[in-house]
């Protein structure tokens, strides 16, 4: 039996769930979710915590998880379960995965089903970034009967979304190696570190966070500072004079444009630290892409700074641009085109397996 503790470190929590369990031989790995996990952002992390949430300054979990229950709720909270289930009774109800892909949304459960009964109990499987297949019981929660109900959609509506970008960051950090793939700020509103946590359960990196942690130099703001050049002097002495310490991103579009970034590192001080390269890959009437301006980007900043591509990135793109060079590759489709994974809660499991194997998703 492979048991998680609360002093267990992270690379023992991944060694302990062989990744070859099926339905019929599945451990599973019992934990609480009263609040003794570790704290982040107002929040309490469940003891099942295997990847961090990306650090924010103000972002407060906990409010999102309260936010998310009290739009379900509404005044009266849940009227069905009141008229329907009786107050104490006490069940168990199976996670069941209705397609193949990445489970992510493990540790955010625990937080949801501690904020609405502390006494729940879950147990699990699979952590966080396994992979799971159709058909798969991978977690179960005991407990009352109603406040499980309560938490159902909550709990289901963040690990869906989550376990769809992880699945498709996955397949995309996979095949853009030995380039590194990165999400962008196009995340849902009010949801960008919940996102931004997916994507590293994924395989991927994070971009910047928001406005704050990074300076980014855009188009827009090279056309109204006047170009590369004004636009990177700026922003270098905007931050000696703010005693500020950040990387700084600058976009560019052309080779004479990377020819003038470089230009001017080459005889300034300053904290530019990445060259995005954007939109050099075209696309071709076939469906392939054309990486020959991509490379040639590449070639000409030899390594004096990282690089950045941007644009056109599909999954059947990806892995040729990773092949450029380039140390990043930028995808919004990671957050901003979410196809959730089929999750479910189910208390009567083989029902719900029989209604799945009619409908072909179990």
């Amino acid at each position: 039996m492979y048991v998680y503790t609360k002093a267990a470190s992270v690379s023992m929590m991944c060694a302990l769930v062989p990744p070859h369990l099926t339905t019929a031989s599945r451990v599973f790995v019992k934990m609480s979710v009263r609040g003794s996990g570790v704290k982040t952002q107002g929040a309490v992390i469940a003891d099942s915590l295997v990847i961090n949430p990306p650090a924010h300054p103000t972002y407060d979990l906990k409010a999102v998880i309260k936010l998310a229950l009290a739009e379900d709720a509404g005044n009266l909270g849940d009227v069905t379960c009141m008229a329907t289930i009786p107050a104490d009774m006490e069940v168990e109800a199976y996670f069941l995965a209705k397609e193949n892909g990445v489970v992510a949304g493990i540790a955010l459960a625990e937080m949801i089903f501690n904020e609405v009964d502390p006494s729940l109990k879950v147990e699990w499987s699979k952590k966080d970034g396994d992979s799971v297949h159709k058909g798969l019981q991978f977690g179960k929660v005991q407990g009352r009967a109603h406040n499980i109900v309560v938490a159902e959609r909550v709990v289901l509506n963040f690990m869906q979304r989550m376990s769809g970008i992880a699945t498709l960051t996955k397949a995309m950090a996979d095949a853009a190696q030995p380039a590194c793939i990165l999400e962008t700020r196009k995340t849902a509103p009010g949801l960008r570190l919940v996102d931004k946590w997916a994507v590293l359960i994924g395989g991927g990196k994070n971009h910047r966070m928001g406005l704050f942690d990074m300076v980014m130099i855009k188009d827009n703001h090279i056309s109204v500072a006047g170009g590369v050049t004004n636009s990177l002097k700026s922003v270098d002495q905007y931050l000696e004079q703010n005693n500020l310490q950040m990387g700084v991103e600058i976009e560019t579009r052309t080779l004479e444009e990377i020819a003038e970034v470089l230009d001017y590192a080459s005889s300034t001080k300053t904290s530019l630290i990445r060259i995005m390269l954007d939109n050099m890959v075209v696309p071709l009437s076939d469906g392939d892409v054309d990486v020959t301006m991509l490379e040639a980007a590449v070639r000409l900043i030899a390594g004096r700074f990282d690089t950045e591509a941007s644009g056109n990135v599909t999954l059947e793109t990806v892995h040729k641009i990773g092949q450029t060079g380039v140390t990043y590759i930028s995808s919004g489709a990671l957050t901003h085109s979410v196809k959730a994974l089929d999750i479910s809660l189910k208390i009567d499991t083989e029902l719900a397996l029989q209604v799945g194997r009619r409908t072909n998703r179990a």
